[in-house]
């Protein structure tokens, strides 16, 4: 039988500088009371929201410095970290949108840069979106070990792309992580539907850490952080609230819903990834 998993989810409006996100990011981290093993979710972007893919490309050489001061909150607070995600640089002026997954001793330990990328038309403030003009698409999909179970790696616009999560249910994925910044136009439409789908299909748990609010680059963005079971059901909302969400999941009710509809054994389409 399997056990009960502390997670813990940090909504964030993230500003331009990286330095008054991770100001942030240590206030509520002080806040919490963490007295068992815990995963500490964060969003898309959470470092720094710059105001187009240039800001965003000069803070991913700085990509390094950052990642070693997350080692150190995680080593010294003692929990694991989804750092939702940050920019790397990766050459001829393009950089990764990574996550980066961090255990409770401040390793490292996989990065999953971000496969799909958001060139769209939105009918906000922005208009247009192209992320592929400085962002480099990654190419691994990560599924990986944790105290928490096997933790399949995404991000945003990853999630209306069901290949990719089926590939991480075949790869023995019990929680997927979709750290997102999604517009307010389309988190209205499609947020929820999506996550819950993802959730549903592949019988795991959904969580995903989401920004908030108005940014200083004059985004909007849709909020509701969600934890989600793999029924489908929405455990936590933070809504439009800045304040975190915690639960302590059952990974034993994955198994139960698994054994009850076995999908993954009916499944006639399988992937190439296995």
């Amino acid at each position: 039988m399997r056990s009960k998993v502390n997670i813990v989810v940090i909504p964030m409006c993230s500003k331009r500088l990286p330095e008054d996100n991770f100001e942030y990011l240590l206030a509520q981290m002080e806040q919490l009371v963490i007295d068992e093993p815990t995963l500490i979710c964060l969003p898309e972007a959470w470092l720094a929201f710059g105001r187009d893919g240039k800001e965003s490309l000069a803070m991913s050489k700085q990509a390094d410095k950052w990642l070693k001061q997350i080692a150190v909150v995680c080593r010294n607070k003692g929990v694991w970290m989804a750092a939702g995600t940050i920019p790397v640089y990766d050459a001829e002026e393009r950089y990764f949108a990574a996550s980066c997954l961090f255990n409770d001793e401040g390793r490292l330990v996989t990065t999953y840069n971000k496969i799909h990328l958001f060139d769209a038309n939105v009918a906000d403030s922005a208009k247009h979106y192209r992320e592929s003009e400085f962002t480099q698409p990654g190419r691994d999909i990560e599924v990986v070990d944790s105290p928490f179970g096997r933790l399949g790696l995404s991000v945003c616009y990853d999630v209306r792309f069901p290949g990719l999560y089926q590939v991480h249910r075949e790869q023995g994925a019990d929680i997927l992580l979709v750290p997102s910044a999604f517009t307010t136009v389309t988190g209205e439409a499609h947020w929820l539907p999506l996550l819950q789908a993802r959730a549903i299909e592949n019988q795991c748990f959904v969580i995903a850490a989401a920004q908030v609010g108005k940014h200083e680059n004059g985004r909007e963005t849709y909020g509701h952080s969600v934890i989600i079971s793999p029924w489908g059901e929405v455990l936590e909302d933070s809504e439009l609230s800045l304040q975190p969400i915690q639960r302590r999941i059952d990974l034993s009710e994955i198994d139960k819903i698994r054994a009850a509809m076995p999908v993954a054994m009916h499944n006639r389409f399988k992937s190439n990834y296995i």
